[in-house]
């Protein structure tokens, strides 16, 4: 049994604590508040007046997947540009454990990630949630949260429509989409009936096979846009095809902040800090969570990196320094964020009975000031600097 003293407990739940204790054991949270009783056996760790906060979540990188600062093709795993269309590929096949960017983002805080494909392919494969702590995938990887890779916008155009490939233009990614969608539910359509009819099963094929979840609205999918035409592309075919989903990056999502609040959609926006790298992303503003938290959309942070989640808590920061409260600062990397993988009964806030994912800063966890100085991965001390 383990005990966390004497910190400034943000909970992420109804009640935050100034100088409270946390109480863990067999790797899950066992008591949180001022006056919890300490068993004498119990090992004590002094917090010694730091914040005490969920373990941190990126709920979109390409940790381990993609190699930063280096160009080598064999070196990056994120992207299978062969074909604009590969739902079969899965993340889980290229994941690296002992990844350097992994070690990096749990010594920030990080306790959760979510990884998986970039955004060249139309659809890109699946990819996971893992805990930053573990030697082989099957130790790491959280069971059930694959979601499936969708991109609108510069990218597919800019992989394929330089080799002269479909898809050229944004109308040609848009068709590509809803043409593999359309043949993933009449696949779908004859699997069912094959099942409880006793019709005979359509011709295995890996790419609809894969797909099959995401047409029934049993897998969530994440669909890469920036502009606002591409998020209203991206409204329009989740409707078509009643598709469970998330917008990752939406980058100009100010500019229809309305309309992603009456559609009641998640926003995981990032990365925060960019350059004029592409013409879709030139309506980057740092005050883009605030605007969207104000009017009433869910929102998620994200670093969208391989190595670059260890900096996304100075990013929220920055963020905070724009306009977005300090509450949806830490929501949208904590509870927020375990919503959008679907691990809120897990993960992402301190409460009894959740994963004892915890970690312990020196100072507010947004400051480039601070340090992480303790990271907790169910109940077992990964980092410790105090």
């Amino acid at each position: 049994m383990k005990a966390i003293t004497n910190g400034k407990i943000i909970t992420m739940e109804e009640k935050n604590y100034e100088n409270g204790t946390i109480l863990v054991e067999n790797g899950k949270i066992i008591g949180v508040g001022n006056n919890i009783s300490i068993p004498k056996d119990c090992q004590v760790i002094d917090a010694k007046g730091g914040y005490i906060i969920p373990g941190l979540i990126d709920c979109h990188t390409h940790l381990s997947l993609m190699v930063a600062y280096n160009t080598l093709p064999p070196i990056q795993d994120y992207n299978e540009h062969c074909d604009p269309v590969t739902p079969q590929v899965e993340a889980s096949d290229a994941f690296n454990p002992f990844d350097e960017g992994i070690a990096e983002a749990m010594k920030a805080g990080f306790t959760t990630c979510y990884t998986g494909p970039g955004s060249a392919n139309v659809i890109g494969g699946s990819g996971f949630a893992f805990k930053l702590r573990g030697r082989t995938l099957e130790e790491m990887k959280i069971k059930n949260t694959e979601q499936m890779k969708f991109a609108l916008g510069e990218n597919p155009k800019r992989f394929f429509g330089m080799k002269e490939k479909a898809p050229i233009t944004r109308m040609g990614t848009a068709a590509l989409l809803r043409n593999t969608l359309k043949e993933a539910v009449e696949y779908a359509e004859k699997l069912k009936q094959s099942e409880e009819e006793g019709k005979e099963k359509p011709k295995y094929d890996c790419k609809l096979h894969a797909l099959v979840p995401v047409v029934r609205g049993e897998k969530r999918c994440k669909i890469h846009c920036h502009r606002a035409d591409d998020i209203m592309t991206a409204i329009r075919i989740g409707k078509e095809f009643h598709l469970d989903y998330t917008l990752e990056h939406a980058t100009e999502g100010y500019l229809i902040s309305d309309i992603l609040k009456n559609e009641g959609v998640t926003c995981i926006i990032g990365p925060l800090l960019l350059n004029h790298l592409k013409r879709e992303v030139w309506g980057l503003r740092l005050d883009t969570p605030a605007k969207l938290y104000e009017a009433g959309v869910s929102i998620c942070l994200t670093a969208d990196e391989g190595e670059g989640t260890k900096f996304l808590p100075v990013h929220v920061g920055i963020m905070i320094k724009n306009g977005l409260p300090e509450q949806a600062a830490f929501e949208a990397v904590t509870i927020n964020a375990a919503k959008a993988l679907g691990l809120e009964n897990r993960l992402g806030s301190l409460k009894e009975g959740k994963d004892a994912d915890i970690s312990v800063f020196d100072g507010h966890p947004f400051s480039n000031m601070t340090n992480c100085v303790l990271t907790m991965i169910n109940g077992e001390i990964c980092h410790k600097t105090l």
